[in-house]
């Protein structure tokens, strides 16, 4: 992949991904609208994730990716992002990329700089409107519309060399230039997330912001930070308030999230939407003649799909059931607000661990946990994402393994927390440190205190086959 509009794509999406993956809890418990079913992160998530796995398709399965064309990769990847939409959030996002994609197939030839970013981001925008039948401000779609005013006026401000990018600069200044205007997209994004409860009654009766609105501006700051190869942007974090309110418009007539995908031909959405709206709410339809995406809430999930018979074929069906999804976000924010958090702890733990038994341990040890998988061989950004849902100001990484001590501490250099990597090289090293951590010390006192634990245990085994599992973190 030698053309760098491509490069920096790539590493553009990775950024984004991982950021969001930081914040995925949080946002989640921000959603209340339309339904407060708390997945809106987790499928923002889902739809970034199909993106780079199709990016990693096309990697593998073309031997010259830059034959393929610019064109044709965006075209794959918003195409992409549709089918693995998922909520209103998901397919909402996913037309945010079809909208950016047809701007950037308009324009063959040209370099992606700020100009063609302010034009793909005003077309993404469009899109993301026409896909709603009933837009409502104070969601997303009013943050990515101000967002592309602000950068509009933005570049108007600016003189010509700053908005310009041409094939002999430098690549680094390439991306300062682009960073610099998306950074002003984002000052204007969080303003614009703010004002939403004015907007929207539903967020205002709740005490919360737009969870989609606030997912766009974490994925921009992820986008500047893969940029410049630092760490993003400081955003607001905003938490649920401390009541667990129920505002009427949080609850649904139905009962199912139901989302699918029809591929055929002369496929027709406005055809298709009547006997759709018979039956459900929330509808979004998008997509072309021969793909179409449906999200819809229903009673009815089969009924839904049985509408496509002889139109089409239906795949990657999902279906969650909203309210025990709205009982799990309830429990979940009781419990941070009843009890034991959200933890206001000086300092946090984060263990790398493979297997449910020794999850349970370590959770049970007041530990976060990252999943390790069977080859306890997690990325530096996955390490990244789990020292930020950590609810504490600095945290302790225990990599429970050799292999993943470097990761680790590349994670620990790339975050804005103050963290520190202690080297246990096995998961009974790593729970003999965690049981010397104190909650209320700095993470380089515990540091200490967790090496000498180690040092107590390195005549131990390094591992033991039967545990099998995942990855922990406690608040220190």
């Amino acid at each position: 992949m030698s053309d760098p509009s491509l490069v920096r794509f790539r590493v553009a999406v990775e950024g984004a991904l991982a950021h969001l993956e930081s914040r995925r809890q949080e946002i989640n418990d921000l959603n209340v609208f339309p339904v407060a079913d708390g997945d809106t992160g987790d499928n923002m998530a889902l739809t970034l994730r199909a993106v780079l796995d199709e990016l990693d398709r096309l990697e593998t399965e073309v031997q010259e990716l830059d034959a393929v064309g610019r064109a044709e990769i965006v075209d794959s990847v918003a195409r992409a992002a549709l089918l693995g939409a998922r909520g209103n959030s998901g397919v909402i996002l996913s037309q945010l990329i079809r909208g950016a994609a047809e701007e950037l197939i308009s324009r063959p030839g040209e370099l992606v700089d700020p100009v063609l970013v302010s034009a793909a981001m005003a077309r993404a925008a469009a899109r993301a409107y026409d896909s709603v039948r009933a837009p409502a401000e104070g969601t997303m779609l009013t943050v990515i519309r101000e967002m592309a005013a602000a950068l509009a006026i933005e570049l108007a401000r600016l003189p010509y060399e700053r908005t310009r990018l041409r094939p002999d600069d430098d690549p680094l200044r390439q991306n300062e230039l682009l960073a610099d205007v998306l950074e002003r997209a984002i000052e204007a994004g969080e303003a614009s997330v703010k004002r939403g409860p004015e907007l929207l009654p539903a967020l205002k009766e709740a005490g919360v912001v737009d969870a989609g609105g606030y997912g766009v501006t974490i994925i921009l700051a992820g986008v500047v930070a893969a940029l410049r190869g630092s760490d993003a942007p400081q955003l607001e974090h905003h938490a649920p308030a401390a009541k667990i309110s129920h505002p009427e418009h949080e609850s649904s007539t139905f009962r199912f999230c139901t989302n699918f995908a029809v591929t055929g031909e002369g496929l027709d959405a406005s055809a298709i939407t009547p006997a759709l709206e018979a039956i459900g709410d929330s509808l979004l339809v998008v997509g072309d003649a021969h793909t179409l995406k449906v999200h819809i809430h229903t009673d009815e999930p089969e009924r839904a799909t049985g509408i496509f018979d002889g139109l089409g074929e239906v795949s990657h069906l999902d279906v969650a059931d909203m309210h025990e999804q709205v009982a799990q976000r309830d429990e979940r924010l009781h419990a941070a607000t009843n009890g034991r958090g959200p933890v206001e702890h000086r300092c946090g733990a984060l263990a790398v661990a493979s297997g449910p038994g020794v999850r349970a341990l370590f959770e049970g040890l007041g530990l976060h946990v990252l999943d390790g998988g069977p080859t306890m061989n997690p990325s530096t950004m996955q390490i990244l994402a789990g020292i930020h849902e950590v609810p504490a100001e600095e945290v302790v990484v225990l990599p429970n393994s050799a292999n993943v001590r470097m990761a680790a501490e590349r994670a620990a250099e790339l975050s804005e927390k103050e963290v520190r990597v202690v080297p246990s090289r096995s998961q009974q090293a790593g729970l003999a440190a965690a049981v010397a951590l104190n909650v209320d010390r700095s993470a380089e006192e515990n540091a200490a205190l967790m090496g000498d634990a180690l040092s107590g245990a390195s005549r131990g085994p390094r591992s033991r086959p039967s545990w099998s599992g995942s990855a922990t973190a406690r608040s220190c």
